[in-house]
């Protein structure tokens, strides 16, 4: 079909020639002859015009025939030739093209692969004197990115429209804490790079801290700052401290974004209100009581007053008095639990507490000291100095007055706690010395501390006992120690050893404002979700539901991997053998998981403020349309087509398939027909094509939206979805 197009223009232009020199030929004869000349040649052209015409188009298809041979092969290589040679101007990594056409274009072909070749080889010599100039900078931003990482606080630094630009695994978990939508994936979260902070902050409250900075700023204060106490949704109480990031320069007074630390003071704030409250009922309570002890003295003042009276006044005494006793001491309980709990304990890996506790108790007393294999699921709540303190002031009390000669320490889970014992082999105690060791002062390196073990176990709102098992000889002391909770340590493990994600980008400090119009902003400025569904089949109006949403955020011209959604989806329905055998997913992958009606909320968000990007993205949209409709969500974010796209890019390519366009860019697919996995492939080719689409003046979202609409394949399936 393409070959027909490429020949018709030219063959019609070669008949009309020959027509034209045919006609050209008979007038000349025609106007050279006589009148009965003349007379004779019409009659002769009349007889003999079916035999013209036959020769008119016999000389025709052998035109045809030439063009097809000598012609076409090179009209068709050329178109291709030249998208290919522009693909590989813009491909980031080498890449080298093949000769589709006659013999005769391989010496072209060669010459722009060896060009290609000398390109990547002054490329490669560039990057690396551009990564040995820029050694400097990354090591100062893998510093600063390592130092976010370790901070207990949280921290969210946004540029001035409020883009979030850099942030720590703290706030991370935070405000993952803090979301009201279904956590289904890693993705589903109220922070990312590029995403706006107003999201979760009203933007009002934030300005309105920023102006008093600037006008701190204006009057040469040094370190302003300000702060304000907002509430969540889900009903959490965030103080919020908020410093500038000034433009460079002495004395600059703007502002080129700023530094949001994070503390979520729900807790304390209940503890707060509950003390006020104790305080309130102490006061109110004692305001009767000493009322009635007041009235109760006066009477007693009395020296006429009958035994009687006396006696009950002095009874009213006696149950004030023990009225007020009871209510001093619940305060005083009250107010202790609170100090112990307010005391700061810290969440730590059990196996890294025995592993620190064996360490630093064997080489101080010269007794070799064990451990039992410990749990690494097993997390702790406590202040790990303290406690180990308490260790070392047991475990030489134990070799000095009862010459013990070898200790171990054993840590499993009992109950909501943790057991940890210290265990020896040898004499037995008394009750009376196991007290006395619990309340006198510790001693440490010679030094009496302030602190006892009974401290130390009431701090961390823990039990401790003495306990002898007389089958194996053995005696220990056993602690019943806190547990970090289940969301903390899974929080703590969600992100493996030794991988610190990509939590900031300082690009986004120049980036364009947000008031801009999006459809006049830069294809390279702007903010993707580029997404991608696995589906039971291909008719959603015919009962097709998606099985799997995976997705990819590009943000300042980077794809960022980490931050990414992928997520399993139950259709209700059975999954065709036939789609199995395509994208892998098994009905019992499936089963169990959430159901699109609670997947898409939680994708809607991770989508939200970006532009859509998919691979035929109509036939995606379909599937999203009417699970948001059921769950009132609306994607009105404009959308991207990369299909259509490419067709714009490459108009003489015969396949515009994800493979066929990433084999032209030299992209690796990996995980093709997972959801992730095209989405990251679509990613990376969107990042190839926006340089190419610039080349042929397409620079905005705008201009791309329109030039997609006119390209060949847009108008054929507008052709194809006309009413009959």
């Amino acid at each position: 079909m393409r070959d027909a197009r490429l020949l018709r223009q030219p063959l019609a232009w070669i008949a009309l020639a020959l027509a034209a020199w045919l006609a050209l030929a008979l007038g000349l004869v025609y106007i050279s002859l006589d009148a009965l000349g003349r007379a004779q040649f019409a009659h002769w052209l009349a007889s003999r015009a079916v035999l013209l015409a036959a020769a008119w188009m016999f000389a025709a298809v052998l035109a045809m025939l030439a063009l097809r041979r000598w012609w076409l092969p090179h009209v068709v290589a050329l178109p291709e030739l030249a998208e290919q040679t522009r693909a590989i101007v813009a491909a980031s990594q080498p890449l080298q093209i093949q000769a589709r056409g006659q013999a005769g274009q391989q010496p072209l072909v060669d010459a722009i692969n060896a060009l290609a070749a000398q390109r990547d080889a002054l490329r490669g010599d560039v990057t690396a004197e551009v990564m040995r100039a820029n050694a400097s900078l990354r090591l100062e931003r893998n510093r600063l990115a390592a130092l976010m990482a370790e901070l207990t606080q949280s921290v969210v630094v946004c540029n001035r429209d409020g883009r979030i630009l850099l942030y720590n695994q703290r706030a991370r978990l935070q405000f993952r804490a803090l979301s009201d939508a279904p956590q289904l994936a890693d993705g589903a979260e109220l922070i990312g790079i590029g995403r706006s902070i107003y999201a979760v902050f009203d933007q009002q409250l934030v300005a309105h801290a920023l102006d008093s900075i600037q006008q701190r700023l204006a009057r040469g204060a040094a370190q302003p700052s300000a702060q304000f106490v907002t509430g969540t949704r889900g009903g959490q109480l965030l103080r919020v401290q908020v410093a500038p990031v000034t433009e460079p320069g002495d004395g600059a007074t703007g502002l080129d974004g700023f530094v949001l630390m994070l503390d979520n003071i729900t807790r304390s704030f209940e503890e707060e209100s509950a003390r006020a409250r104790l305080l309130h009922g102490l006061t109110e309570g004692s305001r009767a009581s000493l009322a009635s002890l007041r009235a109760a003295v006066e009477m007693l003042g009395y020296d006429d007053l009958e035994p009687a009276m006396r006696e009950r006044f002095l009874a009213v005494l006696r149950d004030e008095t023990a009225t007020m006793v009871q209510r001093v001491d619940a305060v005083a309980r009250q107010s202790a639990d609170s100090l112990r709990t307010r005391w700061p304990l810290e969440e730590m890996q059990a196996a890294e507490f025995v592993d620190v506790a064996v360490r630093q108790l064997g080489p101080q007393c010269r007794v070799p000291v064990a451990a039992d294999a410990v749990d690494v699921a097993l997390w702790l709540k406590l202040d790990s100095f303290s406690m180990l303190q308490a260790l070392a002031h047991l475990r030489q009390r134990l070799v000095d007055e009862f010459g013990v000669r070898a200790l171990m320490l054993r840590l499993a889970t009992h109950g909501t706690r943790a057991q940890l014992d210290l265990v020896w082999t040898g004499h037995a105690m008394s009750t009376e010395t196991v007290i006395g060791w619990e309340v006198e002062p510790m001693q440490s390196g010679g030094e009496t501390l302030p602190l006892s073990v009974r401290d130390v176990i009431e701090r961390h709102d823990a039990e401790m006992w003495f306990e002898r098992d007389r089958a194996s000889h053995q005696a220990f002391f056993r602690f019943l120690l806190p547990l970090a909770s289940s969301a903390e340590k899974a929080h703590e493990r969600a992100d493996p050893v030794g991988s610190r994600p990509e939590f900031f980008d300082f690009d986004l400090f120049d980036a364009a404002g947000a008031d801009t119009a999006l459809d006049e902003r830069r294809l390279c400025d702007l903010v993707y979700t580029v997404f991608d569904t696995e589906t039971t089949g291909l008719n959603p109006s015919g009962g097709d539901e998606i099985i799997q949403i995976g997705a990819a955020r590009i943000v300042n011209g980077k794809l960022l991997r980490q931050e990414s959604f992928e997520q399993l989806v139950d259709p209700g329905r059975a999954i065709p053998a036939a789609g199995i055998a395509i994208h892998g997913i098994t009905p019992e992958r499936v089963a169990g998981q959430p159901r699109i009606d609670e997947v898409l909320p939680a994708f809607h968000q991770f989508a939200q403020d970006t532009v859509l990007v998919a691979h035929n993205a109509a036939f995606d949209m379909k599937f999203l349309q009417a699970p948001a409709r059921r769950a009132g969500l609306r994607f009105q974010q404009p959308v991207l087509d990369t299909l259509l796209l490419s067709a714009l890019v490459h108009p003489h390519q015969a396949s515009h398939r994800l493979e066929a366009i990433a084999e032209r860019f030299g992209i690796a697919v990996l995980g093709r027909h997972t959801a992730l996995g095209d989405a990251l492939v679509t990613a990376e080719v969107l990042l190839q094509l926006i340089p190419l689409l610039a080349e042929k003046g397409i620079v905005t979202l705008a201009q791309a939206r329109e030039a997609a609409r006119e390209t060949y394949y847009a108008r054929l399936k507008a052709t194809l979805n006309k009413p009959s």
